[in-house]
């Protein structure tokens, strides 16, 4: 009878235990504390927010703005079971204070400019700033690698399309773009994805790993899930298989540049001023540090500018005012002998204040970087007084900023191009504080320009030769991953203009 009764005890000692617990933790995760200087976000018994969450996951930007709507302030204290605790923040006096701290995508991104910190940071910024001058835009950006690919995109795909009276899905079109021009301004490299129009194995791998990424942040079981995968998915590839498809096409390409620079060939792109630099050892940088340098070049042309003009287009044609008066400056500013002046097009393109407008209005409702979260190294203080205590996330969403009338006013879900001109008609220049499109601080990004030049450059293009419709009964809605692209891309059909 001994064993039974010691199991009814600890049943009953279990049981008391778990009530006292729930009683104790009755609106937060098990162990947490609730924070007195700050908002809780409303939470289960034991586990916070950790279900709504991971159900909405896929949501996630609309699941911060539900949130971040429980309080009339810009700061509240969040926590999820099987996750650091989580500060979440609107409040662009607390983003523009929060720009360091560690990162949980390294596997993807190893130690390249995204998730270095300190000395490393400061070497691959130095490093990589060489390519990003006014005369590589001007010349070499704009002509011989923006105009030019673009060229064979209308001719390849476009010209095709309008043919044959066929859609085409824009999203998958540009990012082969922007896929062929970064690879070759950073590494030398011709893909020839437009010539070809094929689908390039090492992109595929690439969204899957950032989608991976951004499931471990949200979810406590997303490296599981992970690790799941090949039972709950057979013949699909894993998250292992995807890494080396990336490290391979990485690793080939400094392979390959090694053994030109071997047979005294000279470059004058990323890839080569990396093998030439120095890491703050005063080492000559090893592959791995080659391919984080890679990596992180690739993602932030590709993705931040294709995701960015397929927002644009969508957004050009929910909007037929807007459309007309962006046609209208580009008819007036890009002739025919502009176009074909790669000078002349940077010049002008950069005094053109709508088509700016337009673009910058795009990445205030759709960053290309919607949600991004810090860990705390040690205890800190917010400028709005929220105590950050060391191992607390910080996330903030630039897209709940850029929805957020306490920032931009009533009409903040609007899109309004307006907003950015000034009575005199010249472009109005927002704080990255308030506008974190492009980050901000030390960090703000290097190629920040070089994206809105080749974001330009194609849309004034593509809108000069082109006349764009949507396929309907397409759902048009975002994926989460680490930056915003379309979950089923954008399917439209292609007109010639006059």
């Amino acid at each position: 009878m001994l064993p039974n009764n010691f199991a009814g005890v600890a049943t009953l000692t279990s049981a008391a235990i778990l009530g006292l617990l729930t009683l104790k933790y009755n609106d937060r995760a098990v162990f947490t504390e609730r924070r007195n200087d700050i908002p809780n976000a409303s939470g289960l018994p034991l586990f916070g927010i950790m279900f709504e969450q991971v159900a909405k996951k896929e949501r996630f930007l609309d699941f911060f703005m539900e949130k971040m709507s429980e309080t009339d302030g810009m700061t509240m204290y969040a926590s999820a079971l099987g996750l650091p605790p989580r500060i979440m923040t609107i409040d662009p006096r607390n983003v523009e204070h929060v720009l360091k701290g560690k990162e949980l995508t390294n596997d993807l991104f190893g130690h390249g400019i995204f998730a270095a910190n300190g000395k490393q940071w400061y070497y691959q910024r130095k490093t990589a700033s060489v390519i990003f001058n006014t005369n590589n835009f001007r010349n070499f950006f704009t002509g011989s690698v923006f105009v030019k690919e673009l060229n064979v995109m209308s001719e390849r795909i476009l010209d095709k399309a309008f043919e044959r009276g066929e859609p085409i899905d824009f999203q998958n079109m540009i990012y082969k773009f922007t896929l062929e021009t970064f690879v070759y301004l950073g590494f030398g490299k011709q893909l020839n994805a437009l010539y070809n129009n094929i689908t390039v194995p090492f992109a595929t791998s690439f969204d899957v790993c950032q989608t991976n990424c951004f499931q471990r942040i949200v979810s406590p079981v997303g490296r599981l899930r992970e690790a799941l995968a090949p039972i709950l998915r057979p013949g699909e590839m894993t998250s292992k298989e995807h890494i080396k498809v990336i490290d391979d096409f990485a690793y080939n390409l400094i392979q390959e540049r090694k053994e030109q620079l071997a047979q005294g060939h000279k470059y004058k792109d990323l890839l080569s001023q990396f093998m030439v630099a120095r890491n703050p050892e005063g080492e000559e940088l090893s592959d791995t540090e080659l391919r984080d340098a890679v990596l992180n070049f690739i993602i932030a042309g590709r993705d931040t500018t294709a995701q960015t003009l397929t927002w644009t287009i969508y957004y050009l044609l929910m909007h037929p005012r807007v459309e007309a008066k962006l046609i209208s400056e580009i008819n007036e500013k890009i002739t025919d002998e502009v176009e074909k002046d790669p000078p002349a097009l940077y010049e002008t393109i950069k005094k053109m204040a709508y088509s700016h407008a337009v673009f910058y209005e795009v990445l205030r409702l759709e960053p290309v970087v919607p949600n991004s979260s810090k860990t705390a190294l040690e205890d800190d203080i917010l400028p709005d007084g929220t105590h950050v205590r060391k191992g607390d996330q910080v996330n903030w969403s630039s897209y709940a900023m850029g929805r957020s009338e306490k920032i931009w006013g009533e009409d903040a879900k609007s899109f309004k191009p307006e907003r950015w001109i000034q009575n005199n008609g010249d472009l109005r220049r927002e704080s990255p504080s308030k506008w974190p499109a492009f980050n901000g601080g030390p960090r703000i990004c290097l190629g920040q320009n070089l994206a809105t030049l080749e974001g330009l450059v194609a849309l004034v293009i593509l809108l000069k030769r082109y006349k764009f419709a949507l396929v309907p009964g397409q759902e048009i809605v975002y994926v989460m991953s680490l930056t915003h692209p379309m979950k089923n891309g954008l399917k439209v059909f292609v007109e010639k203009r006059n």
